[in-house]
């Protein structure tokens, strides 16, 4: 992964972060306007999801998960949804993939990390990341100077690793993906039987 970029490998080299299905410690989500969400500001449940671009349990439930619960609960204002960035291995995959999605413009940031969940397992089995990540930037609209920009930008690193930071040392975040909803944590892929009873019980 040497090829992507000196500012990407930083990442690896400033966060020693678990596997992306190795279980933590309880907490309460914190909340930050760095962080994406989608949904009603006002909903009376709020999920926030930890997740990693890297990590292929995270991708299984955006892939096979998430789609039924925007519909149901989040585009129904029931539910406000918060994308937290997390880094798992590996990372230098995960933070270009953060940063793109970011560089992509306004209303675009779900659209270019769904199209980095559902293109994950292939890129990976392709051995080219980063060809993978600019195939992605490209259908989103950037060209090579603003990608090469993007996985670049030091501020724009530094930024994601203090919001990486924060999800470990404030909400004690150790694996990818968990979720605090309504301040109760549950770790690891969650089905929509689950998260229909997690919702349930934070509406009460």
């Amino acid at each position: 992964m040497a090829s992507l970029s000196r500012s990407l490998l930083i990442a690896a080299a400033v966060l020693s972060v678990a596997a992306c299905n190795k279980a933590g410690a309880g907490a309460s989500a914190s909340s930050s306007p760095d962080n994406e969400s989608m949904g009603s500001p006002t909903a009376k449940v709020v999920v926030n999801e930890y997740a990693s671009a890297s990590c292929p349990h995270c991708a299984r439930f955006n892939n096979e998960v998430l789609p039924e619960f925007k519909k149901k609960y989040i585009d129904t204002g029931k539910v406000r949804y918060v994308y937290h960035e997390f880094l798992t291995p590996p990372e230098s995959f995960a933070a270009g993939g953060f940063l793109i999605a970011r560089c992509a413009g306004p209303g675009k940031y779900f659209d270019v990390l769904d199209a980095i969940y559902r293109q994950q397992e292939n890129i990976y089995k392709s051995n080219d990341l980063l060809g993978g990540l600019q195939r992605i930037a490209a259908s989103a609209g950037m060209n090579q100077k603003q990608f090469t920009d993007c996985v670049n930008d030091d501020k724009a690193l530094n930024a994601l690793n203090a919001r990486v930071q924060k999800a470990t040392n404030d909400d004690h975040i150790e694996a990818t993906p968990t979720f605090i909803i309504n301040g109760t944590k549950i770790e690891g892929e969650q089905t929509m039987a689950q998260l229909d009873a997690a919702v349930a019980a934070a509406s009460k």
